[in-house]
This record gives structure tokens, sequence and C-alpha cells, in this order.
């Protein structure tokens, strides 16, 4: 019965493959574990996050929040909102194994020196995301029946009261260290650990 479930699952990520949703091959090997541990809830986590990418995309062409994907306040917005609806559905337990999974997939996408949403992971992107994941998953517990455009609402909001985190940058969009100097493109490429700072999100 679970191998149909996965079998279930391969089918829907195919049928949707010409967009931005990996096949199931595609996964990295803690996703893959997860959705074969978890095959009832694989097919809702699929549907969830085909959503929280275009809801992002929407949200992130308004002035609500700074269209930035590459660890700015759009890319804190995806990984909270995606959180949030996994509470929602299936339970927070297993919505934050699936972020971890997603976090250690990210880890093994570097070491095979592969991009994810165009750009190469790292430890510090990483830790971004477990955070904002975990506030997804506190707004959800605060009230698990937020209605979608009120939870969307309301992550905007922790973004903007700065209960988020992004990685520091200065207007041109340079990535700076904790002590606000620009770090030289050169000494980020190839490195899993690197002088990038995390700050909150507040605009």
């Amino acid at each position: 019965m679970k191998l149909f479930w996965v079998f279930l699952f391969l089918s829907s990520l195919n049928t949707y493959s010409q967009s931005k949703a990996q096949s199931f091959f595609e996964l990295s090997s803690p996703e893959k574990w997860w959705v074969i541990i978890h095959p009832f809830k694989a097919k809702r986590a699929l549907i969830i996050s085909q959503d929280a990418l275009k809801v992002t995309d929407s949200i992130s062409e308004t002035n609500q929040i700074i269209n930035d994907i590459n660890g700015g306040q759009s890319d804190a917005f995806k990984h909270s909102y995606w959180m949030a609806r996994l509470a929602q559905n299936m339970g927070a337990k297993s919505s934050l194994k699936l972020g971890i999974a997603h976090e250690k997939g990210n880890y093994k996408t570097f070491k095979k020196n592969r991009l994810e949403d165009g750009y190469l992971p790292d430890k510090i992107s990483s830790d971004m995301d477990l955070h904002n994941n975990r506030i997804g998953i506190q707004i959800i517990e605060k009230n698990e029946s937020l209605v979608k455009y009120d939870l969307i609402e309301e992550v905007i909001f922790n973004i903007q009261l700065g209960k988020m985190k992004v990685i520091k940058k200065d207007d041109q969009g340079n990535f700076l260290n904790c002590a606000g100097n620009i770090i030289p493109l050169n000494s980020l490429e190839g490195t899993w650990e690197n002088d990038k700072c995390l700050t909150n999100s507040r605009s």
C-alpha cells in the first residue's frame, strides 16, 4: 500500500514536470526518504509546495515585501508560508521534518556543485530557511484556522515586524558580513560556510 502512494506521488510530480516542481527522481535522497516514510501526506505536500511557489511569485510582484528570492524577504516569505500551509494540512512534526530534509538536500546539492533556484546553496541560507520555517509553524500554532488570505497577511506582517531572518546586503545587492563590509564574490565561490550574515527581516 505504501508503494502505491509513492507511485501516485511520482505520477503527480511528472504531470507537473514542465513547471517548477521536481520529479521524484530529481529530489534529494533525504526528500525521497520523507516521501517514502510519509506516503499519505506526499501528494498534499506536493500541492502545497506548488501553491507556495505561485503565491510567492504573486506577492513578490507587490510592494509589500522586497522582491529578493536569494536570501531576501521574498525568500523568507516562501519558506514561512510553505511551512505554515504544510502544518495546517498535515501537522507541525511532519512539516518540520520535510523542511529539514529539504535543507539536507541543499547540502548535497552544494556538494554536487548544483544550483537551487539559480544559486549555489550555502550554510547561512540553510540556517535562514530553517529559522523561517519555524516561524511559519509558530504562526499556525497560534491560530491554526487562518484562511489563506489571512495567513499570507500574517506572514507578511511577521516579515515586516522583523521576526524572520534574511541575509545581510547593501542597497546594490552586495552581500555584507556582520561588520557591514562587502564580501568579495570570489571569496564565496564554492564555500558552504562563509562570512555572510543573518539579520532580521525588517525593511
